[in-house]
């Protein structure tokens, strides 16, 4: 039995999570640091203020959803893949991980941007929605590309 596929994909499922799961955490620290410093001046924004934080959690869920959907493929054919198969969840593992990485800690920064500006008294949560959720997009194709590259 030839494990090399087995392996790419293991490395493929675990650039799913890590990578995207990083970038979540980081970008939400960007978020609610500027959430923080912003309710110094204007305290009655934290529920906007934390929505808008929350966004770039959705990217490590991303990469867990095709981790856990890839595994359970993975497990489903009882390890036996294919050269193909196994590059295949290599190549959308390696894209959703940085896609997720640099999404998250993107959008983050947009929403980190909206934030300090609600603190100045401006009315921009509405719009910094809007602007912080295109970043997002991409990490959907992310997701999409590894439940299309899913061994069967």
């Amino acid at each position: 039995m030839n494990t090399l596929p087995l392996i790419l994909a293991y490395i493929g499922i675990a650039l799913m999570l890590i990578p995207s799961g990083v970038g979540s955490a980081i970008g939400t620290v960007l978020a609610g640091n500027a959430t923080v410093a912003a309710m110094k001046k204007n305290p009655n924004i934290f529920g906007s203020s934390m929505i808008l934080s929350a966004l770039a959690s959705t990217q490590g869920l991303y990469g867990f959803a095709a981790f856990f959907l890839n595994l359970g493929a993975i497990n489903g054919l009882n390890g036996v893949l294919t050269m193909n198969q196994g590059l295949s969840v290599l190549a959308a593992g390696t894209a959703m991980g940085v896609v997720g990485l640099i999404s998250a800690i993107k959008q983050a920064q947009i929403a980190a941007n909206g934030v300090v500006e609600m603190s100045n008294g401006h009315n921009v949560f509405s719009k910094t929605l809007v602007l912080a959720v295109f970043p997002e997009l991409y990490a959907i194709l992310a997701f999409a590309s590894c439940f299309l590259a899913m061994p069967s």
